[in-house]
């Protein structure tokens, strides 16, 4: 972890409530998918965790949905404005304990720290499958980007304006078959339905929770699992299938 000042590059809206902003500034802390920043906005007093969709030597994309008022002016910010960030947050993704046919998925806004892993795991020659769920195809994000990757995308919408009625374990269970070993990253709900897939065999499990501090001083973010506790800023926010409490 390292507090760097990171350059708004650009920034474009993807949907009518979320967008992609560009930084520029030192990424050398930021060593996997599934990381996650904590960036420091003007007359707020905790800073907004933020996961990592994809980064280069100088460069760190974010995705941002507007969910309430420090969000909103974060995203109204012009290009070229500098931002206090505590970089490179987060134990990561592990593809390497991958042992079987990977598949990526991302409910809503949670869809972002995988197009990062798709990148890498496509760079390392594995091609996974990649499942996202939106509540309607209004709100569908990222599709060419990752298929631009290589990636065989599938999309499942609650009202099925755009592909699978349905949810992430719906298309899951349609497109993929046994034998699975999931990344997944949404709210906790879409979690624990996917723990229960009798597709899986195994998975990593990426975790959202308020946090104030970001790398696990405070204590505020701590969630049972099996054996005790852990932080799901500093121990997380990665967890493993096998140690997962519901």
């Amino acid at each position: 972890m390292s507090k760097q000042i990171f350059t708004l590059k650009s920034s474009r809206p993807l949907t009518h409530d979320t967008y992609e902003m560009v930084f520029s500034g030192d990424t050398s802390d930021i060593t996997a998918a599934g990381q996650f920043i904590n960036i420091e906005l003007p007359e707020r007093y905790l800073r907004r965790p933020i996961s990592i969709c994809d980064w280069t030597e100088d460069t760190c994309t974010i995705l941002v949905r507007v969910a309430g008022e420090g969000t909103a002016e974060m995203v109204a910010m012009g290009v070229g404005t500098k931002f206090d960030v505590l970089s490179g947050l987060g134990n990561g993704f592990d593809p390497a304990l991958c042992d079987g046919t990977p598949i990526l998925l991302g409910g809503g806004i949670g869809l972002a720290p995988m197009y990062g892993l798709a990148r890498r795991m496509i760079e390392a020659g594995t091609v996974p499958t990649v499942i996202a769920g939106f509540r309607t195809g209004a709100d569908v994000l990222y599709k060419d980007e990752f298929e631009a990757l290589g990636c065989k995308f599938y999309v499942a919408t609650e009202d099925g304006t755009v592909g699978t009625k349905g949810y992430v374990t719906t298309a899951a269970a349609e497109h993929c078959p046994e034998g699975n070993y999931a990344f997944v990253c949404g709210p906790t709900p879409m979690l624990k339905a996917v723990d229960g897939l009798a597709e899986l065999t195994d998975g990593q499990f990426s975790f959202e929770a308020r946090m104030a501090c970001g790398f696990g001083a405070c204590v505020g973010c701590t969630t049972a699992v099996k054996g005790g506790y852990k932080r799901i800023c500093k121990d997380g926010p990665i967890l493993y299938k096998e140690e997962l409490v519901w």
